[in-house]
């Protein structure tokens, strides 16, 4: 949307659909994704406009969670992510930010100074700025099926990231322009495959680190006496479930 009416008309979508069926969806304000076109030539009134007006007015109607910024080159820089995330931390929006997708941009370093509960993407980040990441507790959540889809030639480092105790977690990034794939399992395939992950290491981070990404590992992403049991039950053994398009899925319990 990248102005306040859509952005808001996209958030109430969310919760109208979050109240109508049995998945926990948990909203992201996302007005600093890109810059708009008319605001290129003036960035800073852009981004003064989410920081004054579009954060305040989200976080008052209570429609998102969390607040995410794009920190790339070309779309909004390190000091401008950190500005707009502490700005949504002013208003009890958590922080998860967009952070070395294209180049070493900065981002991971704007998450370890905010305290962001989620870096995403990662593909060029490298070891200092993943010690910063393990050193605050930054979920290192990854997205193959982007790098796969927009051809970029190579994935996150995901062996660096655990070497370096950063926690993984893996995620689809379904999405009109980059993410074609709704398959959680076709992520873990390229996880193996693309980023080195043994099948333990994708299938926690598709679970328990992603739960942890979202601020829910007490209650949500293992299977453990006194979390909510929401399981996938596999028909075959566990490989199985990363066989492309194989029709391993036979049951999904939702609070069961």
């Amino acid at each position: 949307g990248l102005e306040l009416e859509t952005e808001r008309r996209m958030l109430h979508a969310i919760k109208a659909v979050s109240a109508g069926q049995p998945i926990d969806l948990t909203a992201t304000f996302m007005g600093a994704h890109e810059v708009p076109v008319e605001y290129r030539g003036r960035r800073g009134e852009y981004v003064r406009l989410v920081i004054d007006q579009m954060i305040p007015a989200i976080a008052a109607e209570g429609l998102a969670e969390w607040c995410d910024v794009f920190c790339e080159h070309g779309v909004f820089t390190p000091d401008e992510s950190r500005a707009i995330l502490e700005a949504g931390q002013r208003h009890g929006l958590k922080a998860r930010i967009h952070a070395d997708e294209l180049a070493l941009s900065g981002g991971a370093r704007v998450a370890a100074d905010v305290g962001a509960s989620s870096a995403d993407h990662l593909i060029h980040v490298d070891e200092p700025h993943a010690r910063r990441l393990a050193d605050r507790n930054v979920v290192a959540t990854l997205l193959p099926s982007a790098a796969f889809f927009l051809k970029l030639g190579r994935y996150a480092p995901a062996r660096m990231l655990i070497e370096n105790n950063v926690a993984v977690a893996l995620a689809s990034d379904l999405n009109p322009g980059g993410g074609f794939t709704t398959s959680m399992p076709f992520a873990m395939t390229l996880a193996c495959f693309g980023m080195n992950l043994t099948l333990e290491e994708a299938l926690i981070g598709a679970t328990l680190n992603a739960a942890a990404s979202l601020d829910r590992a007490d209650s949500i992403g293992s299977l453990e006496a006194g979390k909510q049991c929401d399981a996938v039950i596999v028909s075959g053994m566990l490989t199985d479930l990363i066989r492309v398009g194989g029709p391993v899925v036979s049951k999904v319990i939702k609070r069961g």
